[in-house]
């Protein structure tokens, strides 16, 4: 009668002492079938290893065996370093030893050769070169545009710069431009060409005209007031002004680190802008003349700048000359 009543008044623990007894052997059949699927087969344990059937001396590469080959030709870790692997870095090497033995010729960068094969649709300009953008096309895939930046190749070509109105390209040291607004050629029954215009009066081969001379006017030893449209005529007719100049990229260690100028005379257009001959130009505005893509955005926004600053190197001495645009 007192078990009756003990039991009665304390049901809920024989329940809970009925569910974990349950529990225990239910987990103890899991860990058994769990054991037999998982546990070594003794027959495969007794089993000779597997002998290769190949010959003796010759070479057994399993199909998946593991190379860092990959890794050390992308180094994905470190993207100034380049391939850790002997033969890449010595391509790499080898590819920018020739860029810097012939760079790209930017003298007159606006009179470039046209790019064959490719058409500019599309141009979106930023004041940041990394984000213009332009859309293409090529003769080989016409109606079918391709979107490129700065560094892109297209049909064997490098974009090396993105203007407002064309894109410059190089395909090894040669350079060309694909400009957006270009005028369809002349006719060939077209009337011919007006003869050039007589040189100024006084002047040789090259000498500034009186129109340019009268709108470059020197303030300081090294500062000039510049009128704007002197710019735009210098742009225009770049490869006429500076035809008695010669240019030539200098290199220290292997490295070029500026543009010798030669054959520069006091009445020619670089002699104006206070110029002497044997200077070397170094940068425009900030801008490396010994990167081809610097000197192409120099280039580029010298039409909108209103202050330019030169650095050149004059008998071993650095020194700034600079022009305020009005």
């Amino acid at each position: 009668m007192a078990l009756d009543k003990l039991l009665r008044r304390h049901f809920w623990a024989v329940i809970l002492l009925l569910v974990a007894a349950a529990a225990f052997f239910d987990a103890q059949g899991i860990m058994h079938v769990v054991g037999a699927s998982l546990g070594a087969d003794a027959k495969q344990l007794a089993t000779p290893p597997f002998v290769s059937m190949a010959a003796p001396g010759a070479g057994s590469a399993s199909p998946h065996a593991l190379s860092a080959d990959a890794i050390l030709h992308r180094n994905p870790f470190d993207s100034v370093t380049g391939p850790l692997d002997v033969a890449a870095a010595a391509e790499i090497a080898s590819e920018q030893e020739q860029a810097i033995a012939a760079p790209p010729d930017m003298s007159d960068p606006f009179h470039a050769p046209d790019c064959e094969g490719v058409k500019v649709l599309i141009i979106t300009a930023s004041a940041d070169p990394d984000w213009s953008f332009a859309a293409l096309e090529t003769t080989k895939e016409k109606g079918k545009s391709v979107l490129r930046r700065r560094g892109s190749d297209i049909d064997g070509k490098t974009v090396r710069f993105i203007g407002w109105d064309r894109v410059w390209m190089t395909s090894g040291s040669l350079l060309c431009q694909a400009q957006m607004f270009k005028p369809p050629p002349a006719a060939s029954g077209s009337a011919a060409p007006p003869p050039p215009a007589p040189m100024p009066a006084g002047g040789g081969a090259g000498a500034v005209a009186d129109d340019i001379k009268k709108g470059i006017q020197r303030v300081g030893p090294n500062e000039f007031n510049v009128d704007r449209t002197v710019v735009d005529k210098i742009l225009e007719n770049q490869a006429e002004l500076m035809r008695q100049a010669r240019i030539v990229p200098e290199q220290e260690n292997g490295k070029v680190v500026g543009i010798r100028l030669f054959g520069v005379r006091a009445d020619t257009l670089l002699g104006t802008l206070g110029m002497e001959n044997g200077d070397r130009l170094q940068t425009i505005n900030g801008f490396d003349m010994t990167s081809p893509e610097k000197a192409l955005e120099a280039y580029a926004r010298l039409r909108t700048a209103d202050h330019l600053t030169i650095q050149i190197n004059r008998k071993g001495q650095n020194q700034n000359l600079d022009y305020n645009i009005k």
